[in-house]
């Protein structure tokens, strides 16, 4: 029972996580979705730049903090291992909501393509970002990525195979090209406004502060295996290379 209430409870967290992804592509994108990056009644614009940043902060604090070995082996002592993965990305895709959901519009307009097709191919550019960052989850293991390989293998009662450092296909061209996915998918927009460029500014450094903690973690894990990689493989920008 208890295996199969795990089982349930990482579909339940990887839902949520669908369904913030979808939201998020026409959030930021402007499209589809009720609630935009740029919709909405528009306050202050002090008290929309501080709330604003505090809703970045609070999902860059909540996912940097929970995805370092040291918290999740404090955590697990209270949550168990299986689940471990699966409440991560559950409460990530619950603070992103609460992103879309108070999230201040400032409309001033920096800049806006009015050629359309240079305009069409910007958001076909900032979609294809998207596709880019999928692609690279499904090259290594999405599953296991959002929690769900962990809870099926624990219902099957298979043992979680031993971590393996592997480098498919779009990791020999960049070492966190899921990350180069959602940089070009903020910033390939044929409109940006003010509140536009405060989302893309302040999540494209948390990324790069994010790469720099996720590889410390990877040399602790593969020691000169990553290093070598590192050496070898752009870390952002395809062929730019650390000298």
């Amino acid at each position: 029972m208890g295996k199969l209430i795990a089982f349930l409870y990482g579909i339940v967290a990887y839902l949520a996580f669908a369904v913030s992804v979808v939201y998020a592509i026409g959030f930021v994108t402007d499209i589809v979705v009720p609630k935009t990056i740029d919709s909405g009644p528009v306050g202050p614009l002090t008290e929309s730049f501080i709330v604003n940043l505090a809703l970045m902060s609070l999902f860059a604090v909540q996912h940097s903090v929970m995805a370092r070995p040291q918290f999740k082996k404090w955590w697990t002592r209270f949550v168990p291992h299986v689940i471990e993965r699966s409440t991560f990305v559950l409460l990530s895709s619950l603070a992103l909501m609460l992103l879309f959901w108070q999230w201040r519009p400032i409309p001033d307009v920096v800049w806006e393509v009015s050629d359309v097709d240079v305009a069409s191919f910007l958001l076909g550019f900032s979609l294809f970002g998207w596709v880019f960052v999928f692609v690279s989850t499904f090259l290594i293991n999405h599953f296991e990525l959002f929690g769900l390989y962990q809870v099926a293998n624990n219902l099957a009662g298979k043992p979680m195979p031993q971590v393996r450092f592997r480098t498919p296909l779009l990791y020999n061209l960049v070492r966190h090209p899921i990350y180069l996915g959602f940089i070009i998918f903020f910033w390939a927009t044929p409109v940006m406004t003010a509140g536009h460029l405060l989302f893309a500014s302040v999540t494209t450094a948390y990324i790069f502060v994010g790469i720099a903690l996720e590889e410390r973690d990877l040399i602790s894990l593969f020691g000169d295996e990553y290093r070598r990689y590192r050496k070898r493989v752009a870390m952002i920008v395809p062929f730019l290379r650390a000298p």
